[in-house]
């Protein structure tokens, strides 16, 4: 997708036709745009099957004819069973991680990004030139350029490119709305502007006549846009596996900001517990990141590196199982993407293999030397454990062979069958099934684990039932939140010519302008000037000829003669009356009026088919009928293989399983290796 510039050449307020970027062409038939297209038009068919279902429901309440309640009960089953393939055809879009990833991804394990938020077109126009007349007394038609350009910003916001520009653009719109805000919310009235999104997960249509969930949906929407970045990063160059980390991390501290700031919002995917799982899936996907960074110019074949590595796999594999534990309760269970949860329980188990691989590596192809620091081995055993078999010691291990080769197979076992229970987790869900990648990765390590096995098998040896310590993760190198500075963006107000929005809000309600003659008698005005912008007037005589014209104390001078003085100081104002001749000259002031009563506070929002406390108002309204009427809806490889043959056990390297179908990355082809040093 290539970004594009605004399509007509109409200049902006700001005098440069292409002072921002408009985004994605929405018709680029690219795959993350038929995804987005695919989920705008299921949105559209929940929603008008949830307004039938809704109806249904009202009939069925208001009438007593049996003949009627059959048929009703008979319609709302069909609508129930057109909800639930609605809702399972947009969890498929929300399964489809392939379309995410790298275009030359063919070796590593496939991460999830987040779908965006989708959203109604708003016209803002006839609200907002209403309200500037109404309001402050202005030509509203004299602001169409600015308004157009907020609509383009905001159309633009629903086609973002994924890349910072795309990010960026977010920002702008985000960094615009408490400016919006302060210019045209009162809490005193309502704009008959509806907001209208779309859960990510459900497609349950969520709507208010406040900005907060406009906010905290382009917060999401950062946030699902940093997600996809950091899938799509090459992750088989150390540049790009840097770009991802920093991409999920950044994900994670916008969907932090999101639930500290917005701790109400009605739309489930925007839940306290819903965004708490999310930002614990993108930290695991960061580690997982940090993991493939350190091993990405492969592993010394030595006893420190290999049991590193294997605490740093069980981070890993600790960070996906906290994922899953969350994902698997209820609500969250019910809403977000069984593949999903699965994908988690596939990688707990594959990063907890892994550590118990290298581990018994370390045990089964290295022997406590002379040479060797026997203390620092001791150490690092130890900590690599947070108990041990019965009866044994570090020591134990390290020095009786017979010992080292029991943990050792004990360790290879639990790495065969965590492999096992990998592929097995695979096989059931459906959508895990399309990625022949992650099968083959899966396949790679349990052939390898196999082998490892067979290599040290005896067949004088009984059984032996010694059960593998579990190992203690640690990382060097912990993925934390991070919020992006892009969140902070400073923005110009396009509604500036209505004058310092600390003092034009719309909380404030203003007579219309008054034009005041102003003629001083022996070079006195008759009253002294205050405030930096707009200077207020203090001090009146009442016997001047101004405040006999109408002059009032507490007076905003908002122009003196054909100069805007709305944005000007006390000196500046001063400087255009200094010079007034014999004629005199009019000014134009401005007062603020006694505040009306508040409105009674009526909900304003809409969504359906949501848990209990998330279920609120649903206002019935289709886009050419503006008489909006409320009614309530009830809830319903690199191969992991040493190098080539393993002739040099100390001096060759480790690196993940993957997958590659181009025959060019054969999974013996040797990796970069490095002398054994001692410790």
């Amino acid at each position: 997708m290539t970004d594009t510039l605004l399509p007509n050449d109409r200049k902006s307020s700001r005098g440069d036709s292409n002072y921002f970027k408009k985004g994605c062409n929405p018709f680029a038939q690219t795959g993350r745009s038929k995804l987005q297209n695919q989920r705008a038009s299921l949105n559209q068919q929940i929603i008008k099957e949830m307004r039938m279902r809704a109806g249904a429901e009202n009939l069925l309440k208001a009438t007593s004819n049996n003949k009627v309640k059959e048929m009703v009960l008979l319609e709302l089953s069909y609508v129930n069973a057109n909800l639930q393939l609605l809702m399972g055809q947009l969890e498929g879009l929300n399964s489809s991680v392939e379309v995410y990833q790298n275009s030359q991804e063919t070796a590593n394990i496939p991460l999830i990004a987040l779908g965006l938020k989708e959203t109604k077109e708003i016209n803002f126009s006839t609200p907002f030139k209403d309200f500037i007349l109404e309001h402050y007394s202005e030509d509203g038609n004299s602001f169409e350029d600015e308004i157009a350009d907020l609509m383009d910003l905001r159309q633009a916001c629903r086609t973002p490119s994924r890349s910072e520009a795309g990010v960026e653009m977010f920002a702008k719109y985000y960094g615009h709305l408490p400016l919006i805000e302060t210019r045209f919310f009162s809490p005193n009235r309502q704009t008959g502007i509806f907001f209208t999104w779309y859960d990510s997960f459900t497609g349950v249509p969520v709507c208010q006549q406040n900005l907060s969930l406009e906010k905290a949906s382009i917060l999401f929407n950062m946030a699902a846009l940093y997600s996809q970045i950091g899938t799509r990063c090459d992750r088989q160059t150390t540049a790009g596996l840097e770009e991802a980390i920093s991409s999920f991390q950044k994900a994670a501290g916008v969907l932090n900001h999101l639930k500290e700031t917005f701790t109400h919002t009605p739309s489930y995917d925007m839940s306290p517990a819903m965004l708490s799982m999310l930002i614990r899936m993108m930290l695991a996907q960061a580690q997982e990141c940090l993991f493939e960074k350190i091993v990405l110019p492969g592993i010394a074949n030595q006893f420190y590196s290999l049991m590193k590595m294997a605490q740093e796999a069980a981070k890993v594999s600790e960070n996906y199982d906290q994922v899953h534990q969350s994902m698997i309760q209820t609500p969250i269970k019910d809403n977000v993407p069984f593949f999903w949860s699965t994908m988690s329980q596939v990688k707990t188990n594959h990063y907890r293999s892994l550590a118990h691989y290298f581990v018994a590596s370390a045990l089964l192809d290295h022997q406590l030397g002379p040479n060797d620091d026997e203390d620092k081995q001791e150490k690092t055993l130890s900590q690599v454990y947070d108990r041990l078999p019965e009866g044994r010691s570090p020591l134990d291990i390290l020095k009786k062979k017979e010992e080292r080769e029991r943990i050792g197979k004990a360790h290879i076992r639990r790495a065969i069958l965590g492999h096992e229970e990998a592929l097995r987790i695979y096989g059931l869900c459906h959508h895990l099934n399309k990625l022949d990648i992650l099968e083959e990765i899966l396949k790679a390590s349990h052939q390898r684990s196999l082998k490892k096995q067979s290599e040290h098998e005896n067949e004088e040896q009984f059984a032996d039932f010694t059960e593998a310590p579990d190992i203690i993760s640690k990382t060097e190198h912990k993925a934390e939140m991070e919020v992006p500075a892009t969140t902070k963006v400073k923005v110009t107000d396009f509604f500036q010519r209505l004058g310092p929005p600390s003092v034009f809000s719309a909380k404030q309600w203003w007579t219309p302008p008054r034009t005041i003659r102003l003629c001083p008698a022996d070079r006195d005005l008759g009253f002294t000037l205050k405030g930096e912008s707009p200077v207020q007037v203090v001090s009146l005589d009442p016997l001047c000829s101004a405040a006999a014209d109408g002059l009032k104390e507490g007076d905003y001078i908002v122009a003196v003669g054909e100069t805007d003085c709305k944005w000007l100081g006390v000196s500046d104002v001063m400087r255009l009356l200094k010079d007034i001749d014999g004629e005199g000259i009019d000014i134009q002031v401005v007062s603020v009026m006694e505040s009306n009563p508040p409105m009674p506070t009526k909900s304003a929002t809409f969504c359906g088919n949501l848990p209990k406390t998330y279920s609120m108002i649903c206002l019935a309204y289709n886009d050419d009928d503006k008489n909006h009427k409320s009614r309530k809806v009830s809830k319903k490889s690199s191969f992991l293989s040493w190098g080539l043959k393993n002739k040099l056990k100390s001096a060759s390297t480790l690196s993940l399983p993957t997958a590659d179908h181009s025959g060019s990355q054969p999974w013996n082809k040797p990796f970069y290796t490095h002398t054994h040093t001692h410790h």
